[in-house]
Order: structure tokens, then sequence, then C-alpha cells
């Protein structure tokens, strides 16, 4: 499966919240957390996630009330 990861204010995500939807099963539009990574002093949130396509990754988030800044599909090293 393709993976993209993309960028989105942390809000008032915390990190537990965002240690929960790491472990979180696939949802509707196919997708998963491979990683989250934030920087609460930046407001800054980078996920990567396991997905069909970028449009699945961009609903995943809008279904949260979450825009990201960008979304880029990438490869991974560990495979």
């Amino acid at each position: 499966m393709p993976k993209y990861i993309d960028t989105h204010p942390l809000g008032s995500l915390t990190p537990d919240q965002l240690k929960k939807l790491q472990h979180a099963p696939k949802d509707s539009f196919g997708v998963t957390h491979h990683d989250i990574l934030f920087n609460a002093k930046e407001n800054k949130v980078y996920c990567v996630l396991d997905a069909p396509n970028r449009e699945a990754v961009a609903k995943h988030h809008q279904h949260a009330g979450i825009e990201c800044e960008w979304i880029n599909e990438v490869e991974s090293t560990r495979g």
C-alpha cells in the first residue's frame, strides 16, 4: 500500500490522543497510521500514513475536522 506524509497544525490534539490514533484500526477510507510525529512548540503534526491514495488521506483528515497543509506520497527505506 502507498505511504503518504502530511502536515497540519497540532491544535488541541494531545500526545495521548495522538498515541491512540497511532494504534487505531484502518478507517472507512482505508487509512492507517504508520507513524505520527509532532512538535508542540511549533504547533505541527507530521503523519506518515498507509493509504490507497492522496484523496483518502485528505478525507481521513477532513472527517476529523483537520485541513492538511500538504500531502506527499513517499517511499520508506524500511520496506
